[in-house]
């Protein structure tokens, strides 16, 4: 009986500790995965992501180019920019681009035929790796940009009306609609 007993006991501890252990257990972390291993066609999103961020923020601080990701795929999240992350990016309002870029002749020379990609990069090689860990992790993950659906360049006045600034980070100002109310 004596040993049930402190059988029963040893046994509730264990489960204490357990749980102890258990609830210190972080679930917000990132899902950490390599480009190599998605599909090919979540690799071509994750292509178009970082593409954008290369060509948007390359030399912004490092949450300015998530905060560019983010941006991309809070546009994609609300259904109206695009129905991809690829479609987002090449979107197109009244014959002007959404992200500058994609108009440029040069950056889209190096896009569409994949130079980024086939010689040795390692800025877009890190700015592949970061894309990937957004894209995988975006709902989980902290948004730098503050939900911003646009920005621009500090050094570019866009006459945007109806906007309210979420944040500055780096050179790029992001901005929200305003309510209605």
């Amino acid at each position: 009986m004596k040993y049930i007993f402190i059988s029963i006991i040893a046994g509730i501890l264990i489960l204490s500790i357990s749980f102890d252990m258990a609830t210190q257990i972080r679930y917000d972390l990132p899902f950490n995965i390599s480009f190599n291993s998605l599909t090919p066609r979540t690799q071509q999103q994750v292509e178009c992501l970082a593409e954008n961020i290369y060509f948007e923020a390359a030399h912004e601080p490092t949450n300015g180019k998530v905060a560019v990701a983010f941006v991309t795929l809070n546009r994609l999240k609300t259904g109206v920019f695009g129905s991809d992350v690829c479609a987002v990016v090449k979107q197109k309002s009244q014959n002007v681009c959404q992200f500058s870029w994609y108009c440029e002749a040069g950056p889209l020379h190096l896009s569409t035929n994949k130079l980024l990609t086939t010689a040795p990069n390692s800025l877009y090689n890190s700015i592949r790796n970061l894309a990937t860990n957004v894209y995988m992790n975006y709902d989980a993950m902290h948004d730098p940009s503050k939900g911003a659906l646009f920005y621009h360049a500090d050094y570019v006045n866009p006459g945007w009306k109806n906007m309210r600034t979420t944040t500055v980070i780096g050179r790029h100002i992001f901005y929200n609609k305003r309510s209605s109310t």
